[in-house]
């Protein structure tokens, strides 16, 4: 009397699926280098719109302004000129203030890369999990928020940025108000929202396409 062989049980390949996994990218790379290429880009473009340092300098054209009216007026002709001048002079004296307080420097620095890899470039799918719990969007959005106001107003990287913009805010109007602009030519044909970082005021979809899709 024959014997019917045992039903063969479906095996899943463990390995492959260990493999399928981790093949995953942890970051989606294709937003990551679009961001990246869109942020180079501004920052290039921006460079390329920027003032001779030689009239920024120009020692031949400073004088006291009159009144309190004729000094705001200067600073507004001159920022619409200087623009990239003075945001790259704000954002030189951001980056030497931090770079005298490395523990700031650092703090800022996890945090940024906690944005960026736990919740703006990550895939949705799978679920985040840390420490053998997993967390839903929602949850790693509250996380990194109540993270981010620790960080920003609880050590020193607050004060650190606060004290650094009000300093480069003093230099930028200090120097708006003393440089005359009579001999300055603005092009009035030129957008107002060019200039250093201009994809600050893009649309979202321009910006960030990721990001957008997860609000």
């Amino acid at each position: 009397m024959a014997t019917s062989s045992p039903p063969i049980l479906p095996i899943s390949n463990q390995q492959s699926i260990a493999t399928s996994a981790q093949s995953q990218p942890p970051v989606a790379t294709p937003a990551v280098r679009a961001f990246i290429n869109h942020l180079t880009d501004s920052v290039r473009n921006g460079f390329a719109q920027r003032r001779p340092w030689s009239e920024l300098v120009d020692r031949s054209a400073f004088s006291r302004p009159e009144s309190v009216s004729d000094a705001a007026l200067r600073i507004r002709k001159n920022y619409s000129y200087f623009r990239v001048n003075y945001l790259s002079l704000v954002a030189l004296t951001l980056a030497f203030s931090l770079l005298t307080n490395p523990f700031s420097l650092l703090l800022l620095l996890s945090l940024l890369a906690a944005w960026v890899f736990l919740y703006l470039f990550r895939p949705s799918d799978p679920p985040l999990v840390l420490f053998g719990r997993t967390f839903s969007e929602r949850e790693t959005l509250g996380v990194l928020v109540v993270l981010s106001v620790v960080v920003v107003f609880l050590t020193s990287v607050g004060s650190v940025l606060i004290s650094a913009l009000m300093v480069g805010v003093a230099i930028v109007c200090v120097h708006g108000a003393f440089r005359v602009p009579d001999d300055l030519f603005l092009d009035e044909q030129e957008p107002a929202a060019v200039g250093f970082l201009s994809f600050l005021g893009a649309t979202p979809s321009n910006a960030a396409p990721v990001v957008a899709a997860r609000v």
